[in-house]
């Protein structure tokens, strides 16, 4: 089989690759170990993505964002920061009436970029599929498939999640950082309203962030050591939702499930190489964030905008400075945030008395420094001046992607 791209990874990276190249003359293949009916309707997996302005326009483009039902957006109008029992509080708004943000269930952007990919109908899916093989020469590319199949491409891009098996293949090796750490994410209904207010709190021995959803509803994002999370895991929903009220200090009231637990572990990638000889990487295949900054989920739409818009305007898909300038380009805007995110990270899991000592004088001097506020307001909702702030918001955003 013959393809001018071929993708590795139909998550959410890799079909808003397949959407942004449809009408490019291309023909694009994705590669899918899971089988077609998990990706067109993925189940709910307990992530809430914080979607930037930015990352809006681009699903707009891709005919994704009106395949999402408004009810399941929710406004993001403000995120406080509390530091142990400190009453400084740092918090972030947006100046004018367009909230910093919204909160988009990720099953339904995986299903929506399906649906998008699905209705421009120029992409081929390859589903329940593994790949066994990848040969990377000068003139072009071969993947080999379960079964003794094989796709031969001019470009292959990798975007299978940042423990990626083609990324190994590829000979490209990748910074990795366990925070020790496990995120449990699940919603909750609360009795006091949230007001479109995300909360992030840094107690001892845990971080507690409360995202808020339609409704009296909100998504906890609970961070613990791993024996912790496992006996929360093992709790039945009523003995959970009351121990996140209890965590949480009663700032919501009484609290019930509303929705299924999920575990993830906490780790950082970040790729060496974003390309090679024919190959690129894409998503958390290139960049796995700690969701402490929102930005994970929102660097794998516009890494697949950057990746779309060199292999629509390169004669050769594949050609070497094209996928350059794609890799300079994706590291210049996301290096910079994950080294401060990975800061973040161990700065705000760290309970010696110390480190405690540094967060909340960074809390205290970011409550009463307006510049401050302003440039981590700019970078979520991508602002110009997301660059030079580095962007970083302490808000948990959504686990790591398996």
């Amino acid at each position: 089989m013959d393809t001018d791209v071929a993708i590795i990874g139909a998550g959410p990276a890799g079909l808003a690759l397949a959407c942004a190249l449809a009408g490019s003359g291309r023909t694009v293949t994705l590669l899918e170990r899971a089988p077609e009916a998990s990706i067109a309707d993925p189940a709910f997996d307990g992530r809430e993505i914080a979607l930037t302005h930015r990352s809006q326009a681009i699903l707009r483009d891709l005919g994704a964002w009106e395949r999402i039902p408004a009810a399941e957006m929710a406004p993001l109008r403000e995120a406080k920061v509390i530091n142990g029992a400190s009453p400084l509080a740092l918090r972030f708004a947006p100046g004018g009436d367009e909230p910093l943000g919204r909160l988009v269930p990720n099953h339904l952007i995986r299903r929506a970029l399906f649906e998008a990919m699905a209705a421009w109908g120029e992409a081929r899916l390859l589903a329940g599929r593994a790949v066994t093989g990848l040969a990377l020469g000068a003139k072009g590319a071969v993947v080999a498939l379960d079964g003794g199949e094989e796709v031969s491409a001019r470009v292959v891009v990798a975007a299978d999640s940042r423990f990626s098996e083609a990324r190994r293949r590829a000979g490209i090796g990748a910074q990795m950082l366990d925070f020790g750490r496990t995120m449990i994410v699940a919603r909750v209904a609360h009795e006091r309203p949230h007001g479109g207010v995300a909360t992030e709190w840094f107690g001892h021995g845990q971080t507690i962030a409360m995202l808020p959803l339609a409704g009296d509803v909100s998504s906890v994002v609970l961070t613990l050591p791993p024996a912790k999370a496992e006996r929360l895991m093992a709790m039945t929903p009523g003995a959970f939702a009351e121990e996140v009220a209890r965590r949480y200090e009663g700032r919501l009231g009484a609290m019930r499930p509303a929705g299924t637990r999920h575990a993830y572990p906490l780790v950082a990638t970040y790729a060496h190489r974003f390309a090679g000889r024919r190959f690129a990487l894409l998503g958390d295949a290139a960049v796995g964030m700690h969701p402490v900054t929102a930005h994970g989920f929102n660097f794998g739409l516009s890494g697949a905008e950057l990746l779309a818009r060199e292999i629509r305007a390169a004669a050769d898909p594949g050609h070497a400075a094209g996928l350059s300038r794609y890799a300079a380009a994706h590291r210049r805007a996301t290096l910079p945030l994950f080294l401060a995110t990975n800061a973040i990270g161990r700065l705000y899991s760290d309970d010696r008395a110390p480190a405690r000592a540094v967060r909340a004088a960074l809390i205290g001097a970011g409550a009463v420094l307006r510049p401050v506020r302003k440039a981590i307001v700019a970078g979520l909702m991508d602002a110009p001046a997301r660059r030079s702030s580095g962007g970083a918001l302490p808000l948990q955003a959504s686990p790591p992607k398996a």
